[in-house]
């Protein structure tokens, strides 16, 4: 709570009774140094948001960068031909003859901690190296998901390598950001030259929608300390919602792009083998030809022909299933223009494919024991790295019809130390186990069957559809008819059939663009071009401050008053000032005014503070918490009265906050001035 000097409270005010106007509480935590008291000058009640447009900066190029838990790529558009997506076709490293648009998420540091490679190109290096000269390097994958996860996330935290070193999380993304961005910035100076000044560029992060503002900010901080944008530049950084730039892509494609699974025939489970979702919207097109000029005018301005046929209100859900999360929004689409209105917030929850890969290595925990996988990770790093890419490829082939076992093979490492560790043979481990549906086969491979894989599968796929199936639920997203499955593991047939298994029971139909894989990159791009597209969004959590109010005998707890002065304050008042579930348009703002409580003060903090409920009234509540902290950087304030006659001191200091972008914003002024004052918010100082 924020600390307030011991001073006469009614000093405090500008131009407004104290009946009215709440003050922060007085002191009952512990003080930081530089905070101090803060007066709000507008009345409890919030009043309605204004809304602003967003000011667009111009931008030459826009490069959006996909940093994914599994896989990553970035892909770039010039402004001249928005729509014009181009994609990084070939990463180093990859298989011959193949087109890789994305790379793992795999960093690798040399044993000092500086960068030596990403991707393809860190797989493999790593996979060659000596094993004792492997447990000195650091070797990082799936590594985005230690964000979402970390309950305290602060600038400080730390990640941890395979081989167990530990080094600070915000280097290694900055490392893995920073190799983004001098890998894009020389593709587009191969494309044009003239393309050199920094201030041409555009950056677009994505990030899962269900992160909170700590992760969100961490991105950023992340990208500063890349060199991506300077604090000075925020604004030529943008952090997308992947399931929101999944929309903003699916609402560009035409009918043959698309594909619907409940019109795949039995016992398909290739891509390829799908009807397109074409034949299933042709009755819906015909019944709709006589709004032709509405129609024409959605697909000229951009829109694809399946939007151009839905009907002003129309909604739809974007599940991104991803390697680390499932990502799900409920969108509007809002004609003639095309924009979209997020219905409900952001939810789902850590159920991405990483969830089958931890599921195999808890089998093989079943079969080799715990201890010996743990000690194995630890000791043959680089060979465990070689396994897990063994079990991917094995795990992207399989399918709800398959008959056929699958076959992995166990790096020799794996066989002679388990033969050292254990006394005997891996085949023997296997025959003494009690999972009898994975064999030793006469190859020297873990043969695994069809119920092996479909259990390891299993919890994860189940996961996200019971995420989907409460977000259905919802009266918000009733009389939602189509489901757009999104995402790296959206590829899987595993996935795919279980999702339409499930939910086309109830009419959902359930459709897969293309190029599924990409569907957030592209979306991206697209984003980063016209960033106001998502003109609604709802708040996810209720936020505001701690106040003093006039104390009302019967209406607030005895508990909570405080005589000072001789007048009755009621303490820990929760003044809101957006509520979860609240729609909130781009450019809205919440504005409130603090008066500096010291002449002279350089730095007002005002804590702010967080919470599920919509109806909480005091920060003391339970699930309310502090999350971060607004800060007001001022610039000395000449002697004397000021423009406005007020004494010195007494300057107000008007702060308009956003809660309707992908961050929230702060921006202020001094009101005797008019000039801005630096402000910002801090989601990871706690």
């Amino acid at each position: 709570m924020l600390a307030v000097p011991e001073m006469d409270l009614q000093g405090l005010y500008i131009g407004s009774s104290p009946q009215r106007s709440p003050v922060p509480s007085p002191p009952a935590s512990p003080r930081t140094q530089e905070s101090c008291g803060i007066a709000p000058l507008t009345p409890s009640q919030s009043p309605k948001p204004e809304a602003r447009g967003p000011q667009q900066a111009p931008f030459s190029v826009v490069v959006a960068i996909d940093f994914g838990t599994t896989s990553s790529g970035y892909a770039f558009s010039f402004a001249s031909d928005p729509e014009a997506i181009h994609m990084m076709r070939k990463w180093e490293g990859g298989d011959p003859g193949v087109a890789h648009q994305k790379t793992p998420t795999c960093l690798l540091l040399t044993p000092e901690g500086a960068f030596h490679s990403f991707g393809y190109t860190a797989r493999d290096y790593y996979h060659d190296l000596d094993p004792e000269e492997a447990r000195d390097w650091l070797y990082f994958e799936k590594f985005k998901m230690k964000i979402h996860s970390t309950t305290d996330l602060t600038l400080k935290t730390q990640l941890e390598a395979v081989n167990g070193k530990k080094m600070p999380a915000l280097e290694v993304f900055a490392h893995a950001l920073r190799f983004f961005k001098e890998h894009a910035l020389q593709e587009l100076r191969e494309q044009c030259p003239s393309l050199l000044e920094k201030d041409t560029v555009r950056w677009v992060l994505t990030v899962p929608a269900i992160w909170k503002q700590p992760a969100k900010q961490f991105m950023r901080e992340a990208a500063y300390l890349a060199g991506l944008v300077s604090r000075e530049d925020a604004e030529q950084l943008l952090i997308a919602l992947e399931p929101e730039a999944a929309s903003v892509y699916c609402r560009k494609l035409r009918l043959h792009q698309l594909v619907d699974l409940s019109s795949r025939a039995p016992g398909r489970g290739c891509l390829g083998e799908r009807r397109s979702i074409d034949s299933s919207f042709r009755q819906a097109r015909e019944q709709l030809r006589r709004s032709r000029h509405s129609r024409t005018f959605l697909v000229e301005s951009g829109v694809g022909e399946l939007w151009a046929d839905m009907q002003a209100g129309d909604r739809y859900v974007v599940a991104d299933c991803g390697g680390g999360t499932v990502d799900l929004t409920v969108h509007q689409l809002e004609q003639p223009h095309g924009t979209l209105k997020e219905l409900y917030k952001a939810s789902g929850g850590p159920c991405g494919a990483v969830g089958v890969d931890l599921a195999f290595e808890q089998l093989l925990g079943r079969i080799f024991g715990e201890d010996f996988i743990t000690t194995f990770k630890r000791q043959r790093p680089a060979a465990w790295v070689d396994l897990t890419i063994a079990f991917e490829a094995r795990k992207r082939t399989a399918g709800p019809h398959r008959t056929g076992a699958l076959n992995i093979s166990l790096p020799f490492s794996f066989i002679d130390f388990y033969r050292k560790q254990g006394g005997h043979n891996v085949e023997m481990a296997l025959r003494k186990s009690s999972v009898n549906f994975v064999k030793w086969s006469s190859h020297g491979m873990l043969r695994m069957s069809c119920e092996a894989m479909n259990e390891l599968f299993q919890p994860t796929v189940s996961g996200i559809i019971q995420h989907i199936e409460a977000l259905l639920e919802r009266p918000e997203v009733q009389g939602v008819k189509l489901l757009f499955l999104v995402g790296g593991f959206a590829e899987s047939a595993m996935l795919q059939h279980a999702v339409q298994a499930a939910l086309g029971a109830r009419g959902l139909r359930v459709v897969v663009p293309h190029d599924v894989a990409l569907t957030i990159l592209k979306g991206a791009v697209l984003f980063g071009q016209a960033p106001g597209v998502v003109r609604v969004r709802r708040s996810p959590l209720t936020y505001g401050v701690g106040v003093l109010n006039r104390f009302v005998a019967g209406v607030h707890p005895p508990d909570k008053l405080l005589v000072r002065d001789g007048r009755r304050w009621c303490t820990d008042v929760f003044e809101r000032f957006v509520a979860a579930e609240q729609s909130v348009a781009l450019g809205e703002e919440v504005r409130r005014s603090y008066c500096p409580a010291r002449p002279g003060q350089r730095r007002v903090l005002i804590n702010l503070y967080c919470c599920a409920a919509e109806d909480a009234r005091f920060i003391t509540d339970p699930g309310v918490r502090k999350c971060g902290a607004l800060s007001l950087e001022l610039e000395p304030a000449e002697g004397g009265p000021d423009a406005a006659g007020a004494p010195p001191g007494r300057r107000e200091i008007r702060a308009a906050m956003q809660f309707g972008d992908t961050e929230i914003k702060v921006t202020a002024v001094d009101v005797s001035t008019n000039r801005s004052v630096r402000a910002s918010i801090d989601f990871l100082s706690n």
